[in-house]
């Protein structure tokens, strides 16, 4: 048996430096992040934090999880991630595993992350009234 056959090639994964100044609500006092991605998995991606190989959370875009999704931040969030236009912010929805079949989404609490300095923050929308943080996950494919 050649051990080395049955080895899978590397994958090719894409990583890219987050601060978050204010961490993740809950986990305030994390500020540096890895937005890890494989084009495998997409649209998913793991916000690994930097330096820990056991802390990660899946997350998505929006434009995949929920089509409708029209987040309104507010002008202390915008003001803070210096956000010119629309365009400037990447934003990003945490996916939670609920059993074997089952996902959720938080779309009342996203990361907005400036694409130009990937300075970011997670965000309480101003519009969160109209969102879940437990929306289901709809299929994809």
């Amino acid at each position: 048996m050649n051990v080395m056959e049955d080895i899978a090639e590397p994958m090719e994964l894409n990583a890219t430096a987050l601060f978050l100044p204010c961490g993740l609500l809950g986990l305030e006092h994390i500020k540096r992040f890895r937005l890890v991605s494989n084009p495998e998995e997409e649209p998913f991606s793991w916000l690994e934090v930097d330096g820990e190989t056991d802390l990660a959370f899946i997350v998505a875009p929006p434009c995949y999880v929920a089509p409708d999704y029209a987040p309104k931040l507010t002008d202390d969030d915008v003001e803070f991630l210096d956000l010119e236009s629309p365009s400037d912010a990447l934003i990003y929805n945490i996916v939670t595993l609920r059993g074997r079949n089952a996902a959720t989404v938080n779309l009342k609490g996203p990361i907005v992350v400036n694409r130009h300095t990937m300075r970011g923050k997670q965000v309480i929308l101003a519009n969160a009234s109209e969102y879940s943080v437990q929306h289901p996950l709809p299929t994809l494919g």
